[in-house]
């Protein structure tokens, strides 16, 4: 959901880019997971705001700029159950990463690796045989995405 950058000020603050949309969304959560370097460490946010599209959090028990120097490049994120449900035929990106993709006509085109956003539509990032960019429009595109079964069908051409 986003990742700790240099500390602010001199009072604990970190500079955190925010990967949520909106940006401050980061801000709506007491407490959030972080991992860096294959260790992860919980931490609760004190005090929290926006400036600009970063956001600026004090996290518990971090009160000078030494402290919060130590933090950056922690990757965050929120326990699953902290999360709002999605309206129907909305999704969470992590929820979409390693479903098989299949056309219409159940032919697999491999499974999905990441997302991009571009602007007008989300695109997934299928690896098969060769890597496929297929644009995440429901239901131009996208036809059924089936979480519980790990597939999403699309009315794509396997030559693309």
């Amino acid at each position: 959901m986003g990742r700790i950058g240099a500390p602010h000020g001199l009072r604990g603050w970190s500079q955190v880019w925010s990967y949520t949309d909106p940006p401050q969304g980061l801000l709506g959560y007491a407490s959030l997971v972080g991992t860096r370097g294959g260790k992860t460490r919980s931490f609760s946010i004190a005090e929290g705001r926006m400036q600009g599209e970063r956001a600026m959090l004090r996290f518990t028990g971090v009160d000078d700029r030494d402290a919060a120097a130590a933090l950056t490049g922690y990757d965050l994120s929120v326990e699953r159950a902290a999360l709002a449900p999605t309206p129907p035929g909305s999704y969470y990106w992590h929820d979409l990463l390693g479903l098989a993709v299949v056309t219409v006509n159940g032919i697999a085109l491999g499974r999905v690796q990441q997302l991009i956003q571009t602007g007008v539509h989300d695109v997934l990032v299928v690896q098969g045989e060769r890597e496929r960019l297929i644009p995440f429009a429901l239901p131009q595109v996208v036809k059924k995405v089936d979480i519980d079964a790990g597939y999403i069908e699309v009315d794509w051409d396997a030559e693309y």
